[in-house]
């Protein structure tokens, strides 16, 4: 069976990985390792720290051993603070070490956008206003426009972790945008696997959150497609044949 193996930081809502598993009806294992998150903050070198090369690895092995065939680094803040060139040598150092196929939910994302052919896009982040625009400048390296950018402020995890519907629902409302083709969540500390039906009829167009994308992005290194609309517009379309 195929398997892509996810490296998470900490314990937040690492919850989505096996209610994603069973809503894809078994067609993919999706084994999760997590790593040491050092300081739980929204903070630029905390981030730095969070995302090294050195924590990834240590993480490794055990994905191996689990039978993962790519490997995707589950966390959007920890990767695009690195800016565009050096997220991607992130990931070139986390393929090399595992000899695995491997990407970032921020790589995600941006593929992502580029999936649904949406060329503006509004930001919906939990972030302080200043990690989230290291997250607008990733985007707009990646040829996305981004028309709104609405941090929330919150400097944990742990505290993302907490919320619930009600709070997504907020989240998106505050960050969308007239002119935006979709409304992007990135933190794979909020919880979304159970919201993104009630997010997309809410808002009236797609909308992509991180833990959604980071599998959407594993299944992609595997060159497998599956159509789960439960998972949102992204996951909508019929497999190619």
């Amino acid at each position: 069976m195929a398997s892509v193996g996810f490296l998470y930081p900490g314990h937040s809502a690492e919850d989505d990985y096996p209610r994603i598993e069973g809503l894809l009806g078994g067609a993919v294992r999706l084994p999760l390792v997590h790593t040491d998150i050092g300081e739980d903050a929204h903070r630029v070198d905390a981030l730095l720290e969070m995302g090294s090369a050195a924590r990834l690895a240590a993480g490794v092995d055990a994905l191996k051993e689990g039978g993962a065939q790519a490997v995707v680094w589950a966390c959007t803040s920890a990767s695009f603070v690195f800016g565009w060139d050096g997220a991607h040598e992130q990931v070139r150092e986390l393929s090399a070490t595992a000899a695995l196929p491997a990407s970032s939910t921020s790589f995600a994302f941006a593929h992502a956008v580029q999936a649904l052919g949406a060329r503006r896009v509004a930001i919906a982040a939990t972030y302080p206003e200043d990690v989230a625009e290291h997250f607008r400048t990733f985007l707009k390296s990646a040829g996305a426009e981004v028309v709104a950018t609405c941090g929330s402020g919150i400097i944990t995890a742990a505290e993302v972790g907490t919320w619930g519907r009600e709070e997504v629902l907020r989240l998106a409302r505050a960050g969308d945008h007239p002119d935006a083709e979709a409304v992007l969540l990135p933190d794979t500390a909020l919880h979304t696997a159970a919201y993104l039906p009630d997010l997309e009829a809410e808002l009236g167009k797609p909308v992509l959150t991180a833990n959604q994308v980071t599998v959407w992005e594993g299944l992609r290194l595997l060159d497998r497609e599956i159509s789960c609309p439960p998972l949102g517009t992204l996951f909508a379309r019929a497999p190619r044949q």
